[in-house]
């Protein structure tokens, strides 16, 4: 999010091109915020358990971060030099490959990782009269990375198709059983992003709004995103008049100062710690014992950042409340 602010800073406003941009960055910010504020109204204890159970109604299963990604591998070892295998013979090989590491390994649950893939669009299929149809790896997703992505993506959707909205960090620890996975999980979720998506997240914060009482009061927040859902988020659309820019960039000004201040007051994660509001350097720069060092003696009371999630957030409070540094 630290990201979409410096892009939309620096817009040059002076330029019908930057104009344009400068809208297409609020949209984006604006969306950001109300799902980050869907986040925050959803019990992270259920999460997990109501994903993977999304997940096995539609017949699929994610068998944990390690043994998926050793089944993945296997049906790449499988696959990859374009062998057509049918459904049964690819998962017994993928099973017997499996046991000696991962003994609770059985048909059903790598049949479920199978049909996870072919959900995603990943093999070619031949089908053959009176016998099992052929299964042939996709000549794109033939690499791991490109056939983890696909494995990854369909997941998000059957998530998103599910109401669930999960972010980066969380999505990374999921699937992956890390948090170094961040950037990879957010790109995915942005590629499946539509021009709809943002109207219907609105709708979706609404009714988490009423489920909880709106403790917040941010209810007041949303003419103003539904304004921003209503750019035309397309490169090719008219640059916007002067007054149109100015009403969009007041409207993100305020839902992403509502957004911090709903965190700081209401949410799980805190932004800002107590005592340090005064303190406009606090945990802006990296500690220079942590990086030259490996270790900082002063531990939490340290005044500086200890991580990029740690000095993203600090700075997002500075860049939305108006202060320089």
């Amino acid at each position: 999010m630290q990201r979409k602010l410096v892009t939309l800073i620096n817009c040059q406003l002076m330029e019908e091109e930057g104009r344009s941009r400068a809208m297409r960055a609020a949209r984006s910010l604006g969306e950001r915020t109300v799902t980050e504020l869907i986040l925050q109204h959803q019990n992270p204890q259920q999460l997990s358990a109501n994903l993977w159970a999304a997940v096995r109604a539609r017949g699929c299963q994610f068998l944990g971060p390690a043994m998926q990604e050793e089944v993945l591998k296997l049906v790449l070892l499988a696959l990859e030099d374009g062998s057509a295998l049918s459904r049964k013979v690819l998962v017994m090989f993928v099973v017997q490959r499996l046991e000696p590491h991962f003994p609770q390994a059985s048909k059903t649950s790598i049949g479920h990782v199978v049909q996870l893939l072919y959900r995603a669009s990943c093999f070619k299929v031949s089908k053959r009269e009176g016998d099992s149809s052929l299964m042939q790896l996709k000549e794109e997703f033939r690499t791991y990375e490109a056939l983890r992505r696909e494995h990854d993506a369909q997941i998000v959707q059957i998530a998103t198709e599910a109401g669930l909205r999960i972010a980066p960090d969380q999505w990374s620890a999921l699937l992956y059983g890390d948090t170094a996975h961040k950037s990879h999980m957010q790109s995915i979720i942005d590629k499946l992003q539509t021009p709809q998506s943002f109207a219907q997240s609105v709708q979706e914060l609404v009714i988490a709004l009423q489920r909880t009482g709106d403790p917040g009061n941010l209810s007041v927040l949303r003419l103003h995103l539904e304004l921003l859902a209503a750019i035309d988020p397309s490169p090719e659309s008219s640059p916007p008049t002067w007054c149109e820019c100015c009403r969009a960039l007041g409207a993100v000004r305020i839902v992403v100062t509502g957004l911090v201040e709903f965190i700081q007051n209401h949410g799980s994660r805190k932004l800002q710690e107590p005592g340090h509001a005064h303190n406009a350097k606090y945990k802006i720069s990296m500690c220079r014992d942590l990086t030259l060092k490996g270790s900082c003696p002063r531990g939490t009371n340290c005044t500086f950042a200890h991580s990029e999630e740690e000095l993203e957030k600090y700075v997002l409070v500075l860049l939305t409340v108006g202060v320089t540094y």
